[in-house]
């Protein structure tokens, strides 16, 4: 190991995962946000891991397609106009940035003014899905060892591949897959999360993997414990919630 690699690498103070559909956005989901209630529940409990750690940079990390990838800086702004609402978020408090959130980072942003976020400075990472293990391990790595206390609050979801009326229809490969994952978030089990495999991945059309494994990467060095605070999949999709400290 290199002088300095230990120090590098133990700057993971905490990390939150949370899925990221918008329909965890009431306004979005309408009359089916009682549906989402527990998923909502257990997210606004686990940023409460983020504030307790009291870090010096928060980064809101998620997947992004091509337009949104790469840093949105505090006070870029995300809309869910898209969704047929108007409404929109801010992460964290500063000047408008001209390029939007993804819709990740925007329900990122959501969760962070629902619960009241005053900690750290905040910055957005949008992630590119087909990013490989190697370069998510290496970018988490990078934010780990940006600031003396760093913590992430990742999203992403499972696979949409759950159920026969899923978005991605029925795929029997997809509850193994996300069991193994909720169980490597639940446990803080780094190797488990960087082993997933990313083709199969792609196939099941798991929106998260890329962003568990830049955690992975950020943690790596560490000995933070992990908690599983939700795992269900409505409407087909796997929706996993878990907290690191």
């Amino acid at each position: 190991m290199q002088p300095g690699a230990l120090k590098l690498r133990a700057m993971l103070v905490a990390a939150a995962v949370c899925p990221c559909p918008p329909l965890l956005v009431p306004e979005v989901a309408g009359g089916a946000a009682a549906e989402m209630d527990p998923a909502r529940a257990a997210c606004y409990d686990v940023l409460g891991v983020l504030a307790a750690a009291r870090p010096d940079r928060l980064y809101v990390l998620g997947p992004a397609d091509q337009a949104g990838r790469g840093t949105h800086p505090q006070g870029a702004r995300g809309s869910f106009a898209g969704f047929g609402v108007a409404l929109e978020v801010s992460l964290g408090k500063g000047d408008p940035a001209p390029r939007r959130l993804p819709p990740s980072l925007a329900v990122g942003a959501w969760l962070l003014e629902r619960t009241e976020w005053d900690g750290a400075p905040v910055e957005g990472l949008g992630v590119g899905e087909p990013l490989s293990r190697d370069r998510c391990a290496d970018q988490g790595r990078e934010l780990a060892a940006s600031a003396d206390r760093v913590a992430l609050l990742v999203m992403g979801d499972g696979s949409n591949c759950r159920t026969l009326k899923a978005p991605g229809y029925f795929d029997e490969r997809a509850a193994a897959f996300d069991a193994e994952a909720a169980r490597a978030l639940g446990a803080a089990d780094v190797e488990a999360l960087l082993a997933l495999d990313e083709e199969l991945a792609y196939e099941l059309n798991v929106s998260g993997r890329s962003s568990w494994q830049t955690l992975a990467g950020a943690a790596q060095g560490t000995d933070l414990a992990g908690r599983l605070l939700y795992d269900e999949a409505p409407y087909g999709v796997g929706y996993m919630v878990a907290g690191w400290s």
